[in-house]
């Protein structure tokens, strides 16, 4: 469903009716959760950030700007709480350090809702090599396809960071194909249809 669709029920969501959130929320769940996924891998820390970003979007919807595109905003959100979430980690960890190491559940890469393709779930791996600040830009250049600008302007960092971020992981791939023994073209070819 595009974001034209969802403008009926977006103008209800206002007047604050709970049955077009909960629209709205199964609508675009599973794109915020895969994208959330994609940045973070411990499978809870994605259901309370998941959870985390549709409070926020239900908290602060009153400020979207209607003229600009819906997901555009909740990807904002989404990529927002994630940041969040990171920057908090150091207190949970201390916190729940022998828990964690004791209950590590990894993400089910391989989980139909996350990954839809073989091509996606390969770059994936790959992708995952990154580190944060250059797989975030990855994740929405190439799996939202949002152009460096927009980039930019959902990170609220500047454009020629987040062309440096994109310059240095597209090097990266590159460079993790080519020792790994893989195809270095494969990610040029993914990269350079966009």
């Amino acid at each position: 469903m595009n974001d034209k669709e969802l403008l009926p029920w977006l103008e209800k969501m206002l007047t604050g009716d709970e049955a077009a959130f909960r629209f709205v929320y199964q609508t675009t769940h599973t794109d915020v959760h895969r994208t959330i996924a994609f940045l973070i891998y411990n499978k809870q820390d994605i259901e309370d950030i998941t959870n985390e970003t549709y409070i926020r979007m239900w908290r602060s919807f009153h400020t979207y700007d209607r003229s600009r595109p819906f997901r555009f905003w909740l990807h904002g959100i989404t990529v927002r709480q994630v940041q969040d979430w990171k920057r908090k980690a150091w207190r949970r960890i201390r916190l729940f350090e022998r828990n964690r190491l004791m209950h590590d559940e990894q993400f089910d890469w391989t989980d139909s809702e996350v990954m839809k393709s073989e091509t996606q779930l390969e770059l994936l791996g790959v992708v995952r090599t990154l580190s944060y600040k250059l797989r975030v830009v990855v994740i929405l250049r190439y799996f939202h396809d949002y152009a460096l600008d927009e980039i930019a302007e959902l990170l609220q960092i500047p454009l020629g960071t987040v062309k440096s971020r994109h310059h240095l992981a597209l090097k990266a791939l590159r460079k993790h194909c080519e020792l790994t023994g893989g195809d270095s073209s494969y990610v040029h070819r993914q990269t350079t249809t966009r």
